[in-house]
């Protein structure tokens, strides 16, 4: 399992679920109108922090190997996840099926 170096983290994901830090929901639009918290669009995008062991294969009793790691900018579905607060922090708790794309 890997963890954020920078960030303590007193959550574990277990199987195939990532921790995502989601990034900040725009406040201006492109038009230079700031918009209230209410208008504001829930992000879709963030960066893992933590990773799972992997999904536990029934038929051979191992795990799979994930394909995200510590640190990958990802999308994610509008409303996937759970979402959780820790220290006064938000995080997404995601399936790695329910992340959409990496971004390169």
């Amino acid at each position: 399992m890997a963890t954020a170096t920078a960030k303590k983290l007193k959550i574990r994901p277990l199987d195939d679920r990532v921790v995502v830090e989601p990034f900040e929901a725009e406040e201006k639009t492109r038009g230079g109108i700031v918009l209230p918290d209410t208008a504001r669009e829930k992000p879709q995008q963030g960066k893992v922090i933590a990773v799972g062991p992997g999904k536990l294969m029934e038929k051979t009793g191992e795990r799979g190997k994930m394909s995200l790691k510590v640190g990958d900018c990802v999308f994610y579905g509008k409303y996937s996840g759970t979402e959780v607060e820790l220290d006064g922090e938000k995080y997404v708790i995601l399936r790695e099926g329910d992340v959409l794309a990496v971004q390169e």
